[in-house]
């Protein structure tokens, strides 16, 4: 096996990694912002972190060697950035809270509101704010609104933004011809683990609906789903797309990946706790939930890669069901084979599982979150963080 990390776990005397157990490669989180970088740098544009895909705060050092901010959908996910990014946030919420929102702007650099109704109700105070600051000699909040080009090609109704109904972005329609004073950015985000070949379709659908309001920007914030750094994404394309757009424009342009942060750096580790036979079909329980722990296998939903697996049943191979540890009957995901049979105490290793994955688990059933851990450049583990009953009692009364 090449990576250290997967030699470490495949030694039959055991680790000191605990299981089930997140671990995030920090190697393999560096060279994915070492080529986020070199995009932000060749394109002459701004690419920050979005939480709501990677909130590891314990690698934003890391992340902020490259990285200058993050995005932030919540009041929590605002003080996260300011806490351990040490930078106010940009921030998106679909609908700002009145006993919040004086807090969101205080500890935000940039301010999008999701329609013209929020943007009318609150545009007042971000006015009053921004004069004192200007008073003070302090930075202002930079605000703009997030617009619906009603185009996208993400296939599943649950991740796309544009289908008829959808709550996220004001259409053409609802927008006058002018952006008033105090709104200076376009926000849109359509896309979800896409190439630059459906961003440079999105931009033409953009552009026929918003080209006049995109004229009198000053920023324009292209959202997240731009996956650049998985195996075949053409980043020189996307580099020509946002050169040619901010010339054209004469706009500042601002990305906010999420997957592609922490495409591919980290595994979860699991443990089988039993194997029965279910009316002929072998079922592989294990110690932990996707369900609880992997919801995104489910929502999507996706059937995810365990290292030293066959994805798809071989026959003549050992082939099993591999369900969660909670009573939810749908818990479960199939069917794997095997080389050898599985036993009890056998590891499983689910391969990426750092993006989308942490930031959704719960405790479901009373079920334990995964432990957190990196495994640092110098190739030792660190255990990060773990979870009991106190986790699980504090998000009760």
């Amino acid at each position: 096996m090449n990576s250290p990390l997967l030699q470490y776990l495949d030694n039959p005397t055991g680790t000191s990694i605990p299981s089930p157990c997140f671990v995030l490669e920090e190697a393999k989180l560096r060279r994915n912002l070492q080529l986020i970088d070199s995009v932000q740098q060749s394109a002459g544009i701004t690419i920050i972190l979005a939480l709501k895909g990677f909130s590891m705060y314990s690698a934003f050092p890391l992340v902020r060697e490259y990285l200058s901010g993050a995005t932030a959908s919540s009041l929590n996910e605002i003080r996260l950035v300011n806490d351990y990014m040490h930078v106010p946030a940009h921030t998106y919420i679909p609908a700002y809270r009145d006993d919040e929102f004086d807090e969101v702007l205080t500890r935000s650099s940039h301010l999008t509101f999701n329609s013209w109704s929020q943007w009318d109700r609150f545009h007042e105070r971000v006015a009053a704010y921004n004069a004192q600051q200007q008073a003070d000699g302090k930075p202002t909040v930079s605000c703009g609104i997030r617009v619906n080009p009603q185009y996208s090609e993400v296939a599943t109704e649950m991740y796309n933004p544009c289908v008829p109904g959808s709550r996220l972005g004001a259409t053409r329609n609802q927008l006058p011809d002018q952006l008033p004073d105090g709104l200076e950015g376009i926000h849109f985000h359509t896309l979800c683990e896409n190439d630059s070949f459906t961003l440079e379709r999105t931009l033409t659908a953009l552009e026929e609906r918003f080209d006049k309001l995109l004229h009198q920007a000053k920023w324009v914030n292209f959202g997240g789903g731009h996956l650049m750094t998985r195996e075949g994404y053409d980043t020189e394309h996307l580099i020509g797309l946002l050169k040619a757009f901010r010339a054209k424009y004469n706009v500042d342009i601002i990305l906010e990946p999420g997957s592609a942060i922490a495409w591919q750096t980290g595994v979860l580790v699991s443990t089988v706790l039993d194997v029965v036979d279910s009316q002929g079909i072998d079922v592989a329980i294990l110690d932990t939930s996707f369900a609880a722990h992997m919801p995104d296998t489910l929502e999507m939903p996706y059937k995810p890669r365990i290292l030293n697996a066959y994805h798809e049943p071989v026959a003549g191979k050992p082939t099993y069901r591999l369900g969660g540890m909670t009573c939810l009957a749908g818990d479960f995901m199939g069917d794997y084979s095997f080389d050898a049979p599985l036993a009890v105490g056998d590891k499983l290793v689910f391969d990426d599982m750092i993006h989308y994955t942490m930031v959704k688990t719960t405790t479901f059933n009373g079920v334990n979150l995964p432990s957190i851990g990196v495994w640092k450049e110098d190739n030792s583990f660190s255990l990060v963080r773990s979870y009991g009953y106190e986790s699980f009692k504090d998000r009760l009364s």
